[in-house]
């Protein structure tokens, strides 16, 4: 009996060290929290009640539409005159890129972008640029096969320029201030979109035009209520807002009003002069894509396309229903920072807000 037990004791002294020497016993895994116990900073992020949106892809707060937005997007209708005579002035002016947010800019046409212009291929463009602005500026038409040398040349305080030009190739377009540094004339808001149509004019449709492009700002005053271009932020592609017309979210403030089934068609140009636009509309698969010129066949059945800087395309889609469908370059990013509009589809004879439909 003695013996039996020494040996108990010696076998609980041997289990006793080997656990010492084991470490130990690993913790139970913890148990996961259910998602409805979870407190509220563990929420998805699309579900947290400061999401900025009411649309997921939306990024930005959806408005009533009760107001008119700052610039009328859509697209000015076709003339029928074979000679257009455009004159333009140039201007530095301060003008709001946000809400609460002024910018110290350079205009044309007093206005960030300049004004939409519209043309026919076999148009001749009778131009003249005033420059009204204290420093040089100069225009640069992407639409145009001409000498830079020759027209795109700078204007100085209180001169002028004049030339004519011959539309050739229809497409989207865009136009900007060409004076150097170009950056710095492009960010400050030197650019426009013009529309060159083709012979046979495109199916009726639903127009408008627009023109991406960013801002980089710092305090240009003591207030701090007014900005300027950051030179830096530009030169390390990092814009505080990207903005489709000059304003950062406004089509999402002021929803677009169409028709579900209706034809639309897009003009984006990407006046940058840094970012990609990946032009997308939730919701909806664009029928048809002319990407820069209206020559030879289009892309069809198309969920996003890239629009370079300095580039163009037309897009052409319906929506297959009523609701609200956002409208953003795919960069999220860019989208966070103002690239997105909303589209809403009203019901069938639901004609309040009906815009224009170009007619051909």
């Amino acid at each position: 009996q003695e013996m039996s037990r020494r040996g108990e004791l010696i076998g609980a002294a041997a289990l006793a060290l080997a656990l010492a020497c084991r470490g130990p016993a690993p913790a139970a895994p913890p148990r996961e929290t259910p998602a409805a116990d979870r407190p509220a900073a563990q929420a998805a992020p699309n579900l947290s009640p400061t999401s900025p949106s009411e649309l997921s892809h939306g990024e930005a707060t959806v408005g009533t539409g009760g107001t008119e937005p700052r610039i009328e997007p859509d697209a000015p209708a076709p003339a029928p005159e074979k000679v257009k005579r455009i004159r333009l002035e140039m201007r530095h002016r301060t003008i709001t890129i946000a809400p609460n947010v002024r910018y110290a800019a350079w205009t044309f046409g007093d206005r960030v972008p300049g004004p939409a212009m519209r043309v026919t291929v076999g148009d001749t463009i009778d131009f003249t640029l005033v420059n009204a602005a204290p420093i040089p500026h100069s225009l640069d038409f992407h639409a145009a096969e001409v000498a830079p040398s020759r027209v795109y040349t700078n204007v100085n305080p209180g001169d002028s320029i004049s030339y004519r030009w011959v539309a050739r190739v229809p497409g989207a377009f865009m136009y900007h201030c060409g004076t150097a540094p170009v950056a710095q004339h492009i960010a400050n808001g030197m650019y426009g979109a013009i529309i060159v149509d083709p012979h046979r004019p495109l199916p009726r449709a639903r127009e408008f035009v627009f023109v991406q492009s960013e801002f980089y700002g710092q305090k240009a005053d003591t207030g701090g209520t007014l900005l300027g271009l950051d030179w830096q932020k530009l030169l390390g592609l990092a814009p505080d807002y990207v903005v489709f017309n000059g304003h950062a979210n406004e089509y999402a403030a002021h929803p677009l009003q169409v028709h579900p089934g209706e034809l639309l068609r897009m003009y984006v140009v990407n006046a940058g002069p840094n970012r990609i636009s990946s032009f997308h509309v939730v919701g909806a698969i664009f029928e048809r894509v002319y990407v820069d010129g209206v020559l030879g066949r289009p892309l069809q059945g198309v969920q996003t396309v890239d629009v370079p800087v300095g580039g163009g395309a037309i897009f052409e889609l319906r929506l297959a229903e009523p609701g609200t469908y956002p409208f953003v370059t795919h960069a999220f990013a860019d989208a966070t920072k103002g690239g997105v509009g909303m589209l809403r589809a009203r019901a069938p004879g639901d004609t309040a807000g009906a815009g224009p439909v170009a007619g051909h």
